[in-house]
């Protein structure tokens, strides 16, 4: 079996494909969305998240090859589940982005954390425009009360994430709950709409539309915090080298005899 860690564009394309070559494909989804994605798909295996006993189940549900396609800021055990492949045996491979080239025109300022992100973003505008999910919100909710600030958070429209929005005292009407990547046309309107005096994005590549993100605010004269992904020293791949590998060290029939 390939198990796809799923959770982006690139894991629903990866289980796509690897089923429609005749593997059977498990799926790690994080939401009650991926997972109805995953079945729809063909993944014949589909869990929420990964057990504590990951070697046992890793070699319970049989799997040759670990494909993980989350999205880049949201890889915290990555260096522990190379450690547990390469214990068993199992093929580790993990989908890579590149880092967004911000090209000239100023106006976009690198951070490394998410606390370091709110601090930045506080000190360039009143009205932070949030487009990094629910992950790290308490970093900017914490300005917005004690500095009167005002937070609009751009969230996947899912009742739990909008939860702890409003868990969090962030009004409704300082809610966009849109599933994304957006246009610039998008980003523009919505960035006008809510009169953004900065703009908070993640480095997601332009697979994730930081491009698109930051274009529409510098058509806009607005600054934007960048925050930056750290490396985990581990190789990261496009999906066409994904796939090749695995065709080359696991065809579909092999895979089927497990």
């Amino acid at each position: 079996m390939i198990l796809v860690l799923s959770g982006t564009g690139d894991g629903r394309w990866l289980t796509c494909e690897l089923t429609r070559l005749g593997y059977r494909v498990g799926v790690i989804v994080s939401s009650s969305y991926g997972e109805e994605l995953a079945t729809e798909d063909g993944a014949v295996l589909v869990a929420r998240g990964l057990p504590v006993d990951r070697c046992d189940w890793l070699q319970k549900i049989k799997a040759q090859a670990v494909v993980d396609s989350r999205h880049p800021f949201a890889r915290d055990n990555a260096t522990e589940l190379t450690c547990d492949c390469e214990k068993l045996g199992i093929l580790y491979l993990a989908v890579g982005r590149e880092e967004t080239s911000v090209g000239p025109g100023g106006l976009v300022f690198p951070t490394y954390s998410m606390q370091e992100a709110a601090e930045k973003a506080a000190g360039l505008g009143k009205t932070i425009f949030l487009t990094t999910g629910s992950h790290g919100l308490e970093h900017f909710t914490a300005f917005s009360q004690n500095h009167g600030i005002r937070l609009v958070v751009r969230v996947l429209p899912e009742h739990r994430v909008i939860k702890k929005c409003q868990d969090m005292n962030i009004k409704p009407k300082d809610i966009v709950a849109m599933q994304g990547p957006f246009s610039k046309q998008i980003n523009k309107a919505l960035f006008k709409m809510y009169r953004a005096s900065v703009v908070v994005t993640k480095d997601s590549g332009q697979a994730g539309g930081t491009d698109t993100k930051i274009e529409a605010a510098r058509s806009l004269k607005i600054p934007v915090v960048l925050v930056k992904r750290i490396s985990t020293g581990g190789q990261e791949l496009s999906r066409d080298e994904i796939m090749s590998i695995i065709n080359v060290k696991l065809p579909p029939e092999q895979d089927w005899q497990r």
